[in-house]
């Protein structure tokens, strides 16, 4: 079966057939990693499949993540064995199976700052952690605990402050690049028949005679086109839009979410010296020091957010909490000057039972999914994490079904691996000759490796044919400039902040945005996207203008003037709109 592409004339041609074709059996409304997951396991039931994503695949939420699979540590603390379980068996099939190329183990020192009790405490629960993870596992994907005393921590951490721990465990779980994720989901999904449009949004559930919802009125963004889309179902997979696309159906009830922020930032990996990730308590929410090939990301927090949900940002206050948290166990202090890049994203926590305006801790919330029938026709899931996004899909689609039907035709996702997956393990014991017609290193190769697996065939046929292609970014080394090109014709990007926030991790893994190589991106996605120089002009004013507003917000105290700053760059539909007419 050939690999599918995301490309502008597939979007359009995805949409006109979700209108003009045959009615679909279901519509996900929401394309992040639980809208992704749900396209997938419906279209792999035989169902006629199509989703759609007001922004950008993974624009909301899903690419702002900790970008960690795990079973939820701290879950375990709360004695919630259920979701943990649950999480630390799709761990292990995304590892293992699913995803390998994708999802990388990574170790993390527990620390312990209390002798004697703490560390048979301790040793018990991450015990318990990794007996739960093997139970029934055909492959032991990650090793059990280790301990360290102060010798052993210098070695593997070598820069942890003197007297911020008398001795660690060390437990392993996984790292992911979270919007890669979404894009591989919803890529396979295509690849079996899906009908998937970003930057498409839902503005109406027509409803028939009996009330009951019969799809979606979708709104193109990038034309302002309505068209209607008849459905058997609609799946409303929107996060933090929970409510409001609810509110789209003019639904009595439904679920309930509250957006909790929560901020990472971005460290060069050589300013700190150490080879395992950190896990720390603070009175907020867990910290985590994770290591990444050329960078550590540390975060998160954990804050109730009443700003406009579209552009969260970090604000100062955010940016000092995580640095001040960090620094109790780090024996050369962090700065502002040693950040690179900061993101933010908001998670969409379930509040059950409790109505609009009412107050919850975001700490205390649930992280376990709902899904329900809000209106005949008309589903809506929330909660949840990424690391149990295929089990939340699975129980949204056998809603849908029914249970008659679930049971004939169940779900087949456990057992189907995501684009990329087949055939990685060996082409990563190749990486040298893999790379060798080209000029890439092993580390090249393992770089794209680790974000195509074996549809790395892709990017080496675009350089078979434009030798060019082959180039390291100039002002972006670690990305070739056939990755630039890939994200246009292959994934969907439609505007060059997509290849900044999405195709790449460019606008938080590289100092000042990834600016340095905007120019060179701008070229290659105008002609790969056939921008006329007006068109590339506003591109790359958007994108300028909207990284010097998160800069500005990184400046303020707290979310209200950080959300003041951000909200002075214009979205980038508004400067190409402008360009065009």
């Amino acid at each position: 079966m050939s690999l599918p592409t995301l490309s502008a004339t597939d979007r359009d041609r995805a949409l006109a057939e979700m209108s003009d074709g045959p009615e679909l059996d279901v519509l996900v409304v929401g394309g992040g990693i639980t809208g992704a997951g749900i396209a997938l396991d419906a279209v792999t039931r035989g169902l006629r499949t199509g989703i759609v994503e007001a922004q950008d695949w993974a624009g909301g939420t899903s690419q702002w993540s900790s970008k960690l699979v795990h079973g939820g540590l701290r879950y375990l603390q709360q004695l919630d064995f259920k979701l943990v379980s649950e999480a630390l068996r799709e761990r292990e099939l995304l590892l293992d199976f699913l995803a390998p190329h994708l999802v990388r183990p990574v170790p993390f020192l527990y620390p312990l700052t209390h002798r004697l009790w703490e560390r048979p405490y301790v040793a018990a629960g991450i015990g318990l952690y990794d007996a739960m993870a093997h139970v029934g596992a055909k492959v032991a994907t990650l090793p059990y605990q280790r301990h360290y005393g102060l010798k052993g921590i210098r070695r593997a951490f070598p820069d942890v402050r003197p007297g911020s721990m008398v001795g660690a465990v060390q437990y392993w779980d996984g790292r992911v690049d979270d919007a890669r994720l979404v894009l591989t989901i919803v890529r396979t999904a295509v690849r079996f028949g899906a009908l998937a449009a970003n930057r498409t949004k839902a503005v109406a559930f027509p409803k028939d005679e009996s009330g009951r919802v019969v799809g979606a009125t979708l709104r193109d963004q990038e034309t302002g086109q309505e068209r209607t889309v008849r459905a058997r179902t609609v799946i409303a997979a929107t996060g933090v839009w929970t409510e409001r696309t609810q509110d789209l159906a003019h639904a009595e009830g439904g679920l309930r979410v509250l957006a909790s922020k929560g901020i990472h930032i971005v460290v060069p990996r050589e300013r700190i010296r150490g080879e395992i990730g950190l896990i720390l308590q603070t009175e907020k929410s867990v910290l985590f020091v994770i290591p990444w090939e050329r960078y550590w990301l540390i975060g998160t927090t954990d804050t109730p957010y009443e700003q406009g949900l579209e552009d969260p940002v970090a604000s100062g206050e955010d940016i000092d909490y995580v640095i001040d948290h960090a620094n109790v166990v780090l024996d050369r202090p962090l700065t502002r000057d040693d950040v690179i890049g900061v993101y933010a994203g908001l998670r969409p926590l379930l509040q059950p039972g409790t109505k609009k305006g009412g107050e919850a801790q975001s700490t205390r919330i649930s992280r376990e999914h709902t899904v329900t029938e809000i209106a005949p026709g008309l589903i809506s899931i929330a909660g949840g994490k990424l690391t149990t996004y295929r089990v939340m899909a699975e129980d949204a689609v056998d809603l849908a079904l029914g249970e008659e039907r679930a049971a004939q035709v169940p779900s087949v996702t456990d057992r189907t691996p995501l684009l990329g997956a087949d055939g990685y393990l060996a082409l990563h014991r190749q990486a040298a000759a893999l790379g060798a017609p080209h000029g890439w290193d092993e580390e090249q190769v393992q770089h794209l490796l680790g974000r195509y697996g074996s549809a790395i065939s892709e990017i080496v046929e675009l350089v078979e044919e434009r030798p060019d292609l082959a180039r390291p970014l100039a002002g972006a080394a670690p990305y070739l400039r056939a990755e630039i090109v890939h994200g246009c014709t292959h994934e969907g990007a439609l505007h060059l902040e997509d290849l900044f926030d999405t195709r790449t991790r460019l606008t938080w893994e590289q100092p000042r945005h990834g600016l340095d190589a905007v120019e060179e991106i701008a070229d290659l996605a105008a002609e790969a996207l056939g921008w006329d120089e007006r068109r590339r002009a506003a591109e790359v004013r958007a994108y300028r203008e909207r990284c010097a507003a998160e800069d500005a917000a990184a400046a303020t105290a707290d979310d209200a003037a950080a959300a003041a700053a951000r909200d002075v760059a214009p979205d980038v539909l508004e400067l190409v709109h402008r360009a065009s007419g």
